[in-house]
């Protein structure tokens, strides 16, 4: 007598938390100095103000922007600020650092202003694979957000999750 297969996963009240849902749509761009700095080293503030204002900015239209200088150059603060002032019209968001950084601190706001009521008194897994770019802190930053409402906390998949908290 052969007994009913029964999906314990399907009839348990685990929530599943997936990141790559909460992925901001929207381009991408690096904005390199180093291409306005004399040999990419040095920057001469007139040469530097006149880059700015012949580039065109349009192209940074609703796209997320990371500013970096890959060159070895000391490039002062106040670079950075200095074009973030001509990238604010277009941007969505201007952040100094790698696209790594940009995604860091997109998910750092999403995971903020997150409400995270609807996970209270539940044991939550988080989903691990993706195939966008989640960064790796964004994980950190919901773990610790989630900790202080959910029954417990799982890192995987349903059938092959490891555990990470559980209140007592």
């Amino acid at each position: 007598m052969a007994e009913e297969i029964v999906n314990k996963v399907a009839q348990s009240k685990l929530v599943t938390f997936d990141l790559e849902d909460y992925y901001p749509k929207g381009e991408r761009k690096v904005l390199d100095l180093k291409d306005w700095l004399y040999e990419g080293f040095i920057l001469r503030e007139k040469e530097f103000r006149s880059f700015l204002t012949e580039h065109d900015w349009e192209q940074y239209t609703s796209a997320f922007v990371a500013l970096t200088c890959s060159s070895d150059a000391i490039v002062p603060g106040w670079a950075y600020m200095l074009v973030t002032t001509k990238l604010q019209p277009y941007a969505k968001r201007i952040v100094q650092g790698s696209l790594q950084d940009l995604e860091t601190s997109l998910y750092q706001s999403i995971i903020t202003d997150l409400d995270v009521t609807a996970y209270a008194d539940v044991p939550v897994i988080i989903k691990g694979c993706s195939h966008k770019p989640v960064p790796p802190n964004a994980y950190l930053q919901l773990t610790e957000k989630l900790m202080p409402l959910a029954k417990s906390i799982m890192y995987g998949e349903a059938c092959s999750s490891v555990p990470l908290f559980k209140r007592k």
